[in-house]
């Protein structure tokens, strides 16, 4: 169980500006600038949830995972995770979390990839057969065997973000922080990711909180989202809710045969070509198969699309709403 009351983080940074003579008088004189990073952040996260823990660039959440991992130490408010404050008892802590920095390695650069698990072992003091267990499973479940005897410096991007994942996992944490977890990584390489994370979550009962710009992973993992933006926490549901939230309208793409059909109320097109129509649909006028069937009584339908709101889409409109 995560539990985060009225959490608030400062940072107090340094700012001068352009210019040589500006530069030597910085050297005895600093201006500095305070940055509420955090303001009343509070939350509940259950065993084995997966949330996704989005906003916009300099919002706040790789500052809150920091709190939550033991990195950082709040100026106010209440940080528990299973029972423990994460600052202050940071080694038992560690011992049941794992965390994954998308810009960030916990791999050593030039060392076989199968020494830094070593060393992680070691650090760690894992079991050995728990050890054995969980590299054999999650080599195969990565994909790693390969991988195991190349320095990390020899790694393509997708390849390490795999090592680190599992490297993070090796000491069978409870909850699993990710924070751009497939940051620069080809379709590939994502899928991938997902999936294992998806396997993990539903086999070993993980708690995954998932912190990132992409909407897809939204999509892929998350049941729940947390929006933050300015240091505060705007939203919290789940993803369907907050998409009806978000838009009321629906995409029908239309490929028909013959006479380019006649829209009606209801229906706005959006884009319109020999034999291809994109309509958009408000089900509060006209429901989808009414809308369907006025258009196939002009024309021959080959084929017809529904599509909602896209995670894109919803997340546009969140920060178009809250001004972020």
């Amino acid at each position: 169980m995560i539990t985060l009351q009225n959490i608030n983080k400062t940072f107090r940074v340094a700012k001068r500006q352009a210019g040589f003579g500006r530069a030597v008088k910085a050297l005895f004189s600093h201006e500095y600038e305070i940055i509420h990073a955090l303001s009343d952040i509070s939350f509940v996260i259950g065993d084995g949830e997966m949330v996704g823990y989005i906003g916009p660039n300099g919002a706040g959440k790789s500052t809150t995972i920091k709190i939550m991992c033991g990195i950082l130490t709040p100026d106010s408010g209440v940080c528990e995770i299973d029972g423990r404050t994460p600052w202050k008892e940071r080694i038992a802590h560690v011992r049941e979390i794992g965390v994954v920095f998308g810009q960030r390695s916990q791999l050593w650069w030039d060392v076989p990839i199968i020494d830094s698990f070593e060393l992680i072992r070691d650090i760690y003091k894992v079991d050995e057969k728990l050890f054995k267990n969980n590299l054999d499973e999650l080599t195969e479940l990565l994909d790693l065997a390969e991988l195991l005897k190349t320095p990390t410096r020899s790694l393509s991007l997708g390849q390490r973000m795999r090592c680190e994942i599992a490297a993070s996992l090796l000491h069978s944490p409870r909850i699993l922080f990710l924070d751009e977890p497939t940051i620069g990584l080809d379709a590939v390489s994502k899928i991938a990711i997902r999936q294992f994370i998806k396997k993990l979550n539903t086999e070993r009962g993980t708690t995954v909180i998932l912190a990132t710009h992409d909407m897809q992973d939204i999509e892929a993992l998350a049941e729940r989202i947390l929006l933050i933006g300015k240091g505060k926490i705007l939203l919290d549901g789940g993803l369907d809710e907050l998409k009806k939230r978000s838009s009321e309208h629906k995409t029908l793409v239309i490929k028909y045969s013959g006479n380019a059909p006649e829209i009606c109320e209801g229906m706005a097109q959006s884009e319109a070509k020999e034999g291809r129509l994109v309509i958009a649909l408000d089900p509060a006028v006209l429901s989808v198969s009414d809308a369907i069937a006025h258009l196939a009584s002009q024309t021959e339908i080959i084929d017809v699309s529904v599509s909602g709101v896209s995670a894109e889409e919803m997340v546009a409109a969140l920060y178009k709403e809250y001004q972020i």
